[in-house]
C-alpha cells in the first residue's frame, strides 16, 4: 500500500471535490482518497501516478504547484468565474446607472456620487447571483457565505475599470449603446489575470 499527494491547480468548491472524488473511485487500485480544494491524499496499491493524473485532468484540473502562465485548463475556468462576477455585477452596475440616468433625472446626484452608488448596488448583485448559484450545491446560508467570501478585489477591480471607463468616454454616469461592450470587455479583462493567478496558485476562484 502506497500514500501519494497530489497537489492540484483549479479546483474551487465542494462540486470540485465531489467530481474529482468520484473519477479516482473508478480507478481499480485506489483504496481510500481524502480530496479537498487544491489537494488529494490517495492510498492506493502499485504505481497508479499515471492514471491518478490523467483522472484529475479529465476533470478539468492541473496536477502540481508549480505557478506557469500557460495553463490553458485554468484560464478557461477562471474566464467562466469571471464571466459570472461580471454578470452579477453588471445587473446593480448598469441598472443603478440607467435608473438616474432614465427615472432619477432630477436627484441633483453629482456622476460621481451615481457612480459609488452604482459600484456598491454592483457588488451586491454579484454576491446576490453568486449566492443563488451556490445554494444549488449547498444550503442557502451557507451559500451566502461562501459568497461574502469570495474575492472583493476581483469586483472591485472590475467595477472600477467599468465605471473609469464610462466617465473617460462619456464625461459621466451615462449608459449609451456604444460604452456599453466597452465597459463589458475592459470590466472582464481587468480581473482576469488575477483571477487566474488566485485559482492556480491557492485554488481559489472569486466566483
Amino acid at each position: 500500500m502506497e500514500t501519494s499527494t497530489f497537489e492540484i491547480g483549479g479546483m474551487s468548491c465542494d462540486g470540485c471535490v465531489s467530481k474529482l472524488s468520484t473519477a479516482l473511485d473508478l480507478i481499480p487500485g485506489i483504496k481510500s482518497s481524502n480530496v479537498e480544494v487544491g489537494k488529494a491524499i490517495i492510498d492506493h496499491e502499485g504505481d497508479l501516478n499515471e492514471e491518478i493524473s490523467a483522472a484529475i485532468v479529465s476533470c478539468g484540473f492541473t496536477v502540481g504547484s508549480d505557478f506557469s502562465w500557460s495553463d490553458s485548463a485554468v484560464w478557461k475556468q477562471s474566464a467562466h468565474n469571471t464571466k459570472w462576477c461580471l454578470i452579477g455585477c453588471s445587473i446593480g452596475d448598469f441598472g443603478t446607472i440607467a435608473a438616474f440616468q432614465f427615472i432619477f433625472t432630477e436627484s441633483g446626484w453629482s456622476p460621481m456620487s451615481i457612480m459609488v452608488l452604482a459600484m456598491i448596488n454592483g457588488l451586491l448583485t454579484s454576491i446576490g447571483l453568486e449566492t443563488l448559484i451556490l445554494a444549488k450545491q449547498m444550503i442557502l446560508s451557507e451559500a451566502f457565505k461562501v459568497a461574502i467570501g469570495m474575492s472583493l478585489i476581483s469586483m472591485v477591480a472590475m467595477e472600477a475599470a467599468m465605471n473609469l471607463v464610462d466617465y473617460l468616454m462619456t464625461g459621466g454616469a451615462i449608459l449609451t449603446w456604444w460604452v456599453i461592450p466597452i465597459m463589458l470587455f475592459v470590466g472582464f479583462i481587468t480581473p482576469w489575470p488575477y483571477n487566474y493567478w488566485r485559482l492556480k496558485k491557492y485554488g481559489v476562484s472569486c466566483h
